[in-house]
């Protein structure tokens, strides 16, 4: 209390009774995998594709992290974090460790080419392995100052492009010929010489030798994979790492099928870190694990695999089947994907548009051409039971998720939005009442307690979250000596219980139609 010492007027200013507590974000997903470059085991925040671009690089032949997170934000998402496990530049490799294996092999003898110098950095399938460079003249003007090179390996043309002899042709090699040839390099005879073009002829390349590969480590495949997927989270890498950010509502590990597919990793490891990823997010207690299944199963198999490999059973995670099919912009064609980046999306769109307490089903996978795998009604009948939520395509209505559960046995939480919106209204409450710790523990605060966690929950029965005809069939908050004893406050505690009627979906929709006799029937008003 002030002390009020003199006479006149006084302004104070003093806290309201009422302390709002406002709903948290509901979208925000993590990615861990691999990509070409970017920063290893640092979670990177990226809101669009573009940033994503910058700090990781484009679609990468044999990854599956750039077509998750471009899937993500095509399909409603905002924010996501990113944790670059491992990759290079030339895809996935195979082997019992990818970095024990050479990402290039070494640039053979250089081959005088006039005022250049010519050298293989890949060897043709021919005999010998030797590759052929014929010079030619370029297409269209300025022939006196560039020159064409054509690579051959054997009959067939490999390569082909223009060389400048006006240019620095270690600028040239920086900044072109690097990003465009796999097969040779030109660098200048003669550094800062003169350059000219060189005579029309054809010169033969040796291949160059391979780089030593070490030795395999036992178990190197399993640390390089696995291990790295699942992390530490005192050392902040893999998806442990992703415990430090409070803000991340859902986690999917995509490259993990890309590891499997290419042999790295068997069906055991597989589970092996979908079972930390599950863990992980029962431990936070406020996200989600979005699953992917192995590829290429028909619904029988994933039946099979989902109750006897992945027996599964939380409330923290959700699998989508089938594999989807996505323009991949590196080869021109079709490539099915893992779903789990563009079911992510699905949430947050469903999210932003309709709220967290509605079920993201019945909603369309924008970017997907085509399914893996057509799913039948009659399939569906066997996976859905068992937590498989379905993507089906429906004639004149596109692709949709059809299929809104989660991987839990209990019937309580059986749906994916019921156990999505405890997590929400868990984190806001928790969030919203951080005022709380050290007030005075008496019937005052207990009031207090009750009045601002109801205001919030009317809100959510207005917004149509919460079942019932009027706010007292909806929820009860209950904050009162009952829960608060003599030994509960001596204590130090404050114990409030919270009752929630959330809405569930509508997944079974049943039209009985019968017939009868015309005019035997009576109207009602």
């Amino acid at each position: 209390m002030p002390n009020y010492l003199s006479p006149g007027v006084y302004v104070e200013e003093v806290a309201s009774g009422s302390r709002p507590i406002e709903g948290v974000g509901t979208s925000v997903a993590a990615f861990v995998g691999l990509a070409p470059t970017g920063p290893l085991n640092d979670p990177t925040l990226v809101t669009n594709w573009s940033q994503y671009v910058a700090a990781f690089g484009e679609f990468t032949d044999g990854y599956y992290l750039a077509h998750s997170v471009y899937g993500f934000f095509n399909n409603g998402g905002t924010a996501a974090y990113v944790v670059r496990v491992g990759g290079t530049a030339d895809g996935p490799q195979s082997g019992a460790s990818a970095e024990a294996a050479p990402r290039a092999l070494t640039a053979g003898e250089p081959v005088a080419l006039g005022t250049f110098k010519v050298a293989a950095i890949a060897a043709g399938s021919a005999a010998g392995g030797a590759l052929t460079v014929e010079v030619q003249e370029p297409e269209g003007e300025g022939g006196a100052d560039r020159f064409k090179l054509v690579v051959k390996d054997g009959d067939k043309v490999v390569e082909s492009f223009d060389v400048s002899a006006k240019k620095s042709a270690r600028n040239y090699v920086v900044t072109q010929v690097k990003q465009r040839s796999k097969a040779i390099v030109v660098e200048e005879a003669v550094a800062a010489g003169q350059l000219a073009k060189p005579d029309a002829q054809s010169i033969a390349l040796a291949p160059p030798a391979p780089a030593p590969v070490a030795p395999a480590m036992p178990g190197a495949a399993e640390r390089l994979n696995s291990g790295r997927f699942i992390g530490d989270s005192a050392d902040r890498t893999g998806f442990g790492g992703l415990e430090a950010l409070d803000e991340v509502n859902m986690v999917a590990v995509p490259d993990l099928m890309a590891a499997y597919q290419q042999g790295l990793i068997d069906e055991e490891q597989v589970k092996a870190v979908q079972l930390g990823l599950v863990a992980h997010c029962e431990l936070m207690g406020d996200r989600m694990a979005v699953l992917d299944p192995p590829p290429s199963l028909n619904a029988r198999d994933i039946r099979k695999w989902r109750q006897e490999v992945a027996g599964y059973d939380s409330r923290y995670a959700a699998l989508y089947y089938p594999w989807i099919k996505v323009f991949d912009p590196t080869s021109g064609q079709s490539r099915v994907v893992p779903p789990s980046g563009h079911m992510a999306g699905v949430w947050a769109r469903n999210d932003s548009e309709r709220g967290v307490h509605k079920a993201p089903a019945n909603e369309i996978v924008r970017g997907a051409i085509d399914l893996d795998l057509q799913i039948t009604r009659g399939e569906q009948d066997l996976l859905n039971p068992v937590g498989v939520n379905c993507i089906r395509a429906f004639p004149g209505r596109g692709i949709r998720v059809w299929g809104a559960r989660t991987l839990a046995s209990d019937p309580a939480w059986r749906y994916l939005n019921v156990r999505r919106y405890f997590n929400y209204l868990e984190e806001s409450i928790l969030i919203g009442t951080q005022w709380v710790v050290f007030e005075p523990n008496d019937e005052a605060l207990w009031a207090r307690i009750r009045r601002n966690i109801s205001a919030f929950l009317v809100n959510e029965w207005r917004s149509g979250a919460l079942f019932g005809q009027r706010p007292e069939d909806a929820f009860y908050v209950k904050c009162d000596a009952e829960t608060n004893p003599v030994e509960s406050v001596d204590l130090g505690r404050v114990v409030c219980e919270i009752g929630i009627a959330p809405v569930k979906p509508a997944e079974f929709v049943v039209f009985r139609l019968a017939q009868f006799s015309g005019g035997g029937g009576e109207l009602e008003e």
